[in-house]
């Protein structure tokens, strides 16, 4: 049916019951939100990255890898790629990943958020300087979702409130133009927020209801902690994720296990991505993944 078909993603059929039904008895993402945990230990993923710095001109850091391996982490377990909307579940076509770019780095600071496709396969090196380039470019000039914003919020509080309610409608009924859409860093995969850049750790981060963000993973600042090696606990250098996501799209044990191969491909780039000195990059076939 017409009103059942999206320009970024298509109805997923074929769910059991019990899943389908999960949209009514749950119709918002607040209301379905289930949080996650992972402790990343970075002590060879620190070492990888530079070496890494060391053979390529454009610098990357563990954000620039995090960011990474979530995107390829979607592409290879995509049933965790999926959003609800209008009481339906959709399976997103691509990956797309949204963070917060500040433009200053001080208390009175404007930001801006910024959304990036990422392609399965996708050199890690490509990625790295595609995300450099939309964090300058976001930094320095006036994005036109952010002038758009602005504008709205010259209006009187009930023509706001009444332009809301219609992008809604619009997106419930499937109605959404694909240009005011694409664009819209709240229409994507996953949206990260590097928490530990402002000095904030272990802090979750509720969903939004406006637009298909079904993941969020908010990073803290790496700091040294506690890891079990067989019978030994040992200190090392770590960073903590902690992830909110809707448990409509899937089940809890999926996805926690889609997101345990993020913190495998972050812990050991070397063998998920390959020398840090090539064009190191995630391939779903050279890599031991759970079932899909």
């Amino acid at each position: 049916m017409p009103l059942f078909t999206r320009h970024d993603g298509d109805l997923v059929r074929g769910e059991t019951p019990m899943r389908r039904i999960m949209p009514y008895l749950m119709p918002s993402r607040n209301g379905s939100l289930v949080l996650h945990d992972s402790v990343f230990q970075i002590q060879d993923t620190r070492a990888w990255l530079k070496a890494y710095n060391l053979a390529h001109k454009e610098h990357a850091t563990l954000f620039h890898l995090l960011a990474y391996a979530a995107a390829q982490a979607l592409h290879a377990r995509p049933a965790l790629n999926r959003f609800v909307t209008g009481g339906r579940i959709y399976q997103r076509r691509g990956v797309q990943v949204s963070f917060v770019v500040k433009k200053e780095l001080k208390d009175e600071g404007a930001s801006t958020t910024v959304r990036l496709a990422v392609m399965p396969g996708e050199p890690f090196r490509v990625f790295a300087d595609r995300l450099a380039g939309i964090v300058h470019e976001a930094q320095h000039t006036d994005r036109a979702v952010d002038r758009e914003t602005a504008l709205i919020m010259h209006l009187p509080g009930f023509l706001v409130r009444g332009l809301v309610a219609l992008a809604r409608g619009l997106d419930r009924w499937n109605l959404f133009p694909r240009f005011m859409t694409r664009p819209d860093p709240m229409f994507a995969s996953l949206f990260l927020a590097n928490l530990g850049s402002a000095g904030i750790s272990d802090a979750y981060h509720h969903l939004y209801e406006y637009g298909t963000v079904s993941i969020f993973g908010a990073v803290s600042a790496p700091c040294r902690m506690p890891f079990v090696e067989g019978d030994d606990v040992v200190v090392r250098p770590g960073v903590r994720v902690r992830w909110s996501f809707d448990e409509r799209i899937h089940d809890a044990f999926y996805s926690a296990r889609s997101l345990n191969l993020v913190r495998r491909i972050v812990e050991a780039p070397h063998e998920h991505l390959g020398a840090p000195e090539g064009e190191p990059a995630f391939s779903a076939a050279g890599s031991r993944l759970p079932h899909r």
